[in-house]
């Protein structure tokens, strides 16, 4: 065996490098934070059905669902794992609680006329048409 500067011998077995991916870097959730507010607040296919946020909100709103996931997803690591399931989990988390907000969201604060898509106005004249003629059969069958 042959020894290094400080005296201790060295081995000559090839160092193998650990590579981890749970529990991710700061570096990496913070780009999912940054990735989070970017898909809330702007134009996109969940912005059209649902709408869009202010960066403020978005901002808010991404870091609590970030780190509720990775609070989540981290309670439910195993010795066992490579990373690779609580990596699914936590991207799972991510995508649910995304969606749950932005469904929240809109229902709890309706858009104005000016916010929503073109889709929704069109969807919302056929309700109203499609309403109305059996508010006047049910007011008829009442009367009768």
């Amino acid at each position: 065996m042959a020894e290094t500067e400080t005296g201790a011998p060295q081995t000559h077995q090839a160092a193998i490098p650990s590579f981890s991916i749970w529990p991710p870097s700061q570096r990496t959730r913070d780009a999912v934070i940054h990735r989070l507010i970017e898909t809330l607040s702007s134009p996109s296919i969940l912005s059209k059905r649902y709408g869009t946020v202010s960066v403020e909100d978005a901002s808010d709103i991404a870091r609590r669902i970030e780190e509720e996931a990775f609070n989540s997803s981290g309670s439910s690591s195993s010795s066992n794992d490579d990373g690779i399931e609580i990596l699914q989990v936590y991207s799972k988390e991510i995508s649910k609680r995304m969606l749950e907000t932005v469904k929240a969201k809109s229902t709890a604060t309706p858009s104005t006329e000016a916010e929503k898509p073109s889709e929704s106005l069109a969807d919302a004249s056929e309700q109203a048409s499609s309403a109305a003629p059996t508010e006047e059969v049910s007011s008829v069958e009442t009367e009768s």
